[in-house]
């Protein structure tokens, strides 16, 4: 793909109409993810976490809760380098080669998504993640929760997703429990308008 994915129609086979996905980012986080596993499976959705390859060595156990309740589980690089847009191939291949094949060994799922770091994209990335039998995945709905801009900011954001929409969130790299707060609004909210929950 020349670009990345950013709506659930550009996938094949795309989703029923109603559908929209919560994709979760940064973690596993210990002290963060089992709430946000608790707070989906309480609403009994399904959502998609970008996982990064230190955090899955790190925490082999709560990686595999994700996977273990159902959730996508896909790759967010070892380490997370936001300057990965102007990295070196080989430097950018390390990144994702060594997430992809933790996130492997620890779940026994092979990532079929990838999401760059602050969504950097360049022909690079997008080379070696198709050269690694994945889907670059982006968004359209960003409440920019990992900044903390408040409850309300992230609840009105993630409101206006609609139909077919890829929103953000994050569930590591540091206090989310506007998002948590936020969620348990906006999923239920969201049900009520007839839009169903689901994994990339």
């Amino acid at each position: 793909m020349e670009k990345p994915v950013r709506e659930l129609t550009q996938l094949n086979p795309p989703p029923p109409p109603q559908s929209i996905a919560l994709t979760i980012d940064d973690g596993p986080s210990p002290l963060w993810t089992p709430r946000v596993l608790d707070l989906l499976a309480e609403h009994g959705i399904h959502a998609t976490f970008f996982v990064i390859g230190e955090q899955v060595k790190e925490f082999p156990k709560l990686t595999r809760r994700i996977a273990d309740a159902g959730h996508q589980i896909c790759n967010h690089t070892q380490t997370h380098p936001i300057s990965i847009g102007s990295m070196a191939r080989k430097r950018v291949r390390k990144e994702i080669v060594e997430a992809h094949d933790r996130i492997a060994d620890v779940t026994g799922v092979v990532p079929q998504f990838f999401r760059s770091p602050g969504g950097a994209w360049s022909k690079t990335i997008l080379e070696l993640v198709a050269e690694h039998g994945m889907l670059p995945i982006d968004w359209a709905v960003d409440p920019r929760d990992w900044a903390r801009p408040g409850v309300g900011h992230i609840r009105r954001t993630l409101m206006k997703g609609k139909a077919g929409n890829i929103m953000l969130c994050h569930d590591g790299g540091g206090d989310r429990s506007q998002t948590l707060k936020a969620l348990d609004t906006v999923i239920p909210k969201m049900k009520k308008r007839g839009l169903t929950f689901v994994a990339l």
